[in-house]
Formats: C-alpha cells, sequence, structure tokens
C-alpha cells in the first residue's frame, strides 16, 4: 500500500512532537556545553520512514526555539540534526527491510543509522556553542561532551529504539 500525503505528514508531526516533548522533558541535560539530548535517539527513525527527515528537523527547530535557544543554535543546531538525518535515511533504506523481516538489526543497519547524526552533531554543535554562546569552555572539551552525548542518546538509545522497532509491528507501521 502506497502512503498518501496525510499519513507521510502525519508521522512526520508525531515524530517532530515526540522530539520537542524528549527534548522539553529532559530539559536540564538537552541543552548546553554539557548536554545528552535523548531525543537525538530518534535520529534512528530515518531508517524506517523518509517522514522521520522533516519529522526531526521540524522537532529539533521547535525544541530549540521552546528551550531558549538562540538563532544561530536554533538554525545551525537544527541543520546538524537533519544533515543526520538525510545521510541516515539515505544509508539505511535499501537495508531496513532485511532487519525488519528478520525481526532484528544487525551491526550494519545500527553503524549506517547511528553514526551520521552522531558525526554531524559532534561538529557542528560545539562550534555553536563556542562561537554563537561565547561559552569560555574549549572547542576541544565541547567536542569531547557533545560526542558523548550523542554517543549515549544516538549510539546507545537509537540502537536499542531500532532493536525495539525491528521485534514489533511498529516498524512494519513505519515503514516507506
Amino acid at each position: 500500500m502506497k502512503e498518501n500525503h496525510i499519513q507521510y505528514l502525519c508521522k512526520a508531526a508525531a515524530i517532530a512532537a515526540v522530539y520537542v516533548a524528549l527534548s522539553l522533558v529532559f530539559a536540564p541535560i538537552s541543552f548546553g556545553p554539557i548536554q545528552c539530548r535523548i531525543s537525538e535517539m530518534l535520529t534512528v527513525l530515518p531508517s524506517f520512514t523518509p517522514a522521520a527527515v522533516p519529522g526531526l528537523a521540524i522537532g529539533c527547530v521547535l525544541a530549540n526555539t521552546l528551550g531558549g535557544a538562540i538563532v544561530p543554535d536554533i538554525i545551525f543546531g537544527s541543520l546538524a540534526t537533519l544533515i543526520g538525518a538525510v545521510v541516515t535515511r539515505e544509508l539505511c533504506k535499501n537495508i531496513i527491510g532485511n532487519a525488519i523481516a528478520a525481526g532484528k538489526p544487525d551491526m550494519n543497519l545500527r553503524v549506517r543509522a547511528t553514526l551520521p547524526p552522531i558525526i554531524s552533531n559532534t561538529i557542528i554543535v560545539p562550534l555553536v556553542l563556542k562561537y554563537a554562546y561565547h561559552f569560555e569552555d574549549g572547542l576541544f572539551f565541547m567536542i569531547i561532551t557533545v560526542c558523548v552525548g550523542e554517543i549515549i542518546s544516538c549510539g546507545i538509545l537509537g540502537s536499542i529504539l531500532i532493536a525495539a522497532l525491528c521485534r514489533t509491528s511498529l516498524a512494519k507501521m513505519l515503514d516507506h
């Protein structure tokens, strides 16, 4: 069954809403030079559905705006999430079906789904923190702290989310 525009928009909106909710519920650890944005675990969802790409981008813009971020952070922080989502979609769109059919993801899928957001956020977010907010912490320190936060949220929690989705009927509902 081909997905219609309403279904696509509903999936994107739901993903955006969950991203915003998780970011704000965990606000004390979602923002700043030392952060672990739990909502970033959702950046694995583009491997299941293309609707996750705009959903994550819009969710990040809204979360950053509602979380009190300044304009460069809203723009470039959200761009980092968008880049990770787009690359994840491209790397995973042809291999996700096998993981869903098998009921479990292989290491190839987990790496392809989690590395792009970890890399894009680790490169972009520390630069935003340093130059937009003028944090006095060193750039290298913020690269490390953002990277560790992304490994926890995307790498660990995202991998758990992938495994959980592949084992349930939710993956089939999200798929293409």
